[in-house]
């Protein structure tokens, strides 16, 4: 493969479509060409879009949508963005008039440090269903698999390819796209029917990966260098197997990228859909080049917002990002220069692990519903949503420090306010006793209030799981009695801190997209039909949950079965009688046990009896922390993604 054949056809294709819409237009030189752009939706870049004529799309969408609240409200906040841009572009003049040398300098510092990180060891493995919830429809009515068709009445969550080139798409309402593709035929959803097919899907991943990490309902990471290795065969073989036993077993087809790391393994799963693979090399000099002429809006974290700020400074592909590098975090934060810098590299992690081993940030429930002033209604939707909070906590196992209140109002602004308990708080009562005076100020601060969403949601989150953590802070062996996959917990907490490894800032940005995918579909239901406001309450409800990975035989090589856990404390022993009775006596010491509370911080290590053990191969080595930048680790499951 060339490397001309590595970049899109259609590298510019988002940078025309605005230029042609500003300049074709019947509204000429406006603020309303970039809100015709921003109405375009966030899958824009979806694939079976290449060939669409957006700027007749963004026509439709713009005058069906014109005069609505709705579009009050796009217009203000891309009119708020206009300004900010210019506030941006002051600051970049200002900067261009002093010496930069020591940002240009900490800039390459950096880009060296990074380097000195690239991993090329790994082979990782993006893998996307094709039109899911569409496809699993189609095997129910195969008569729908050459007609265009759609999954959601009010707004669309997916629709086929032959809908796509009509330019219907995901998050778009169903009123608009009948008016694109009028032969268009849009079912409900059936959430049930779509699990139970991901659920087939997720059971052959776990024979390629058993730690395979799910990233939606239809997409998932792997990590094949083990299996690459193991069974002798080349990675584009062993994805090419996987894509047939998913569709020989499952009936339907998934779309695979396969690249050094996760971030490039997304752009790459987008490049041959439907029903196709494309690797990108794992070579420092084909990713630089994969990276150079990419759009930034290609980038998994790079929204439409963030992408017309860098548009705006000259940065409309991941190659220009190097020449404007001294800028980055002046004008938009430290984060966003790393982020940029990892998009401009081809960097990303290579460690994969399942998704409900990440630390969860928040639980939440809200709720969509016709616009309600009246207040005894607006208190009973807040019960109603306690109820539903207390559920969901129950059933992830947690209680919130702070619970935040999320009111949309009928002109589409969102508020929220937060509110500290004097103790962490899990049941109806209490979250209702904690929400309703922020509700009430609330209703004196605007007068006349008219909701249409409401919701509540726990951060600062207390794991309240039995056993779970014991006298000292420590995560307590788990009651299945399975001490190596404690010790596991243990260990790599342990090489965590002796290492200071880092998660990228990249899933701050990627959270920030997906976010932004729902909010765009949370407020499209305004202009949809007022009956399906009920389909999106069932959305929004749905995908929240990863499950663990389908259990297989599994056994981590850095694990060392030789040890005992002590019964007081839960900590992993070296497996001596001497030793352990030592401990034991330790332990049962009073004053011993005052004396080690006070020392041992809650996130607790391994003992010192326990060396620490070399991290597996299999997982990849995180990049090197920079000491300034706390860890953020972003909950995958909250926000389902739709194709």
């Amino acid at each position: 493969m060339t490397l001309k054949e590595l970049q899109w056809p259609i590298a510019s294709q988002e940078s025309a479509l605005k230029n042609r819409i500003a300049t074709k237009s019947p509204i000429l030189n406006n603020e309303h060409n970039t809100l015709k752009y921003h109405l375009l939706g966030p899958s824009l870049t979806k694939a079976g879009q290449e060939t669409v004529d957006q700027q007749k799309v963004s026509e439709i969408i713009y005058n069906a949508s014109r005069g609505s609240k709705f579009f009050n409200n796009e217009e203000n906040k891309d009119r708020s963005l206009t300004q900010k841009i210019d506030r941006i572009l002051a600051k970049k003049r200002q900067l261009e008039r002093v010496d930069l040398a020591s940002d240009l300098r900490r800039a390459d510092e950096y880009i060296t440090e990074l380097e000195m990180s690239r991993d090329l060891s790994q082979t990782i493995v993006h893998i996307d269903c094709d039109a899911f919830y569409a496809a699993v429809e189609e095997l129910d009515r195969p008569q729908l698999k050459d007609v265009p068709m759609a999954v959601g009445k009010g707004v669309l969550t997916t629709c086929n390819y032959h809908a796509r080139k009509f330019g219907c798409r995901s998050g778009m309402a169903g009123f608009v796209a009948l008016k694109l593709c009028p032969n268009l035929i849009c079912l409900p959803l059936n959430f049930g029917k779509y699990t139970a097919k991901a659920k087939e899907v997720r059971e052959i991943l776990a024979d390629y990966d058993p730690r395979f990490e799910s990233a939606s309902i239809d997409e998932a990471y792997l990590n094949i260098t083990d299996y690459c290795k193991e069974k002798i065969m080349e990675p584009e073989d062993v994805v090419t197997q996987l894509r047939d036993e998913v569709f020989e077993k499952a009936h339907i087809t998934i779309s695979a990228g396969i690249a050094a790391n996760a971030k490039i393994a997304k752009i790459a799963s987008n490049r041959n859909k439907p029903n196709g693979q494309f690797r990108v090399d794992t070579s420092r000099t084909t990713i630089l080049a994969f990276m150079r002429d990419l759009p930034t809006r290609k980038v998994n974290g790079i929204g439409r917002v963030f992408e017309r700020e860098l548009d705006a400074i000259g940065v409309k592909t991941c190659g220009d990002i190097y020449s404007q590098r001294a800028y980055l975090a002046k004008l938009f934060g430290e984060k966003a220069f790393q982020f940029l810098m990892q998009c401009y590299l081809g960097l990303g992690r290579t460690w994969i692990q399942p998704a409900n081993e990440y630390e969860r940030k928040s639980v939440g429930t809200e709720s969509t519903f016709h616009d309600m002033s009246d207040k005894s209604e607006l208190r009973g939707k807040l019960r109603w949503i306690a109820e539903e909070l207390e559920k969901d906590l129950t059933r992830t196992q947690f209680k919130g420090r702070t619970l935040v209140l999320k009111i949309k109002l009928h002109t589409y602004e969102v508020l929220t306010r937060q509110t500290v308990p004097p103790k962490a708080v899990e049941t109806a009562q209490e979250l209702y006793k904690f929400a309703l005076p922020m509700m009430t100020k609330l209703e004196k601060e605007i007068p006349g209030m008219r909701l249409r969403l409401m919701g509540l949601r726990c951060t600062n989150l207390v794991s309240t799981k039995k056993g779970e953590i014991d006298f000292f802070g420590i995560r307590r062996q788990k009651s299945s009695g399975n001490t190596d996959e404690n010790l596991v917990e243990h260990t790599k907490h342990a090489v965590d801190n002796e290492d200071e490894w880092q998660v990228w800032p990249e899933e701050e940005f990627e959270e920030a997209v997906r976010q932004e995918r729902q909010d765009e579909m949370n407020e499209i239901e305004r202009l949809s039909q007022e009956e399906q406001i009920e389909e999106a309450n069932r959305r929004l409800k749905h995908g929240r949950e990863i499950l663990p990975n389908p259990g297989k035989d599994y056994e981590d090589p850095a694990v060392d079965s030789n040890c005992w856990y002590c019964p007081i404390c839960s900590r992993p022993q070296v497996a001596s009688d001497k030793n352990f009775n030592d401990h034991i006596d330790y332990c049962l010491s009073r004053q011993t046990i005052k004396e080690v509370a006070r020392a041992i911080p809650a996130a607790a290590i391994l003992s010192s009896d326990i060396s620490i053990l070399p991290v597996s191969s299999k997982t990849g080595r995180k990049p090197g922390k920079r000491k300034a930048d706390p860890p953020s680790i972003n909950e995958r499951s909250q926000q389902p993604f739709f194709r």
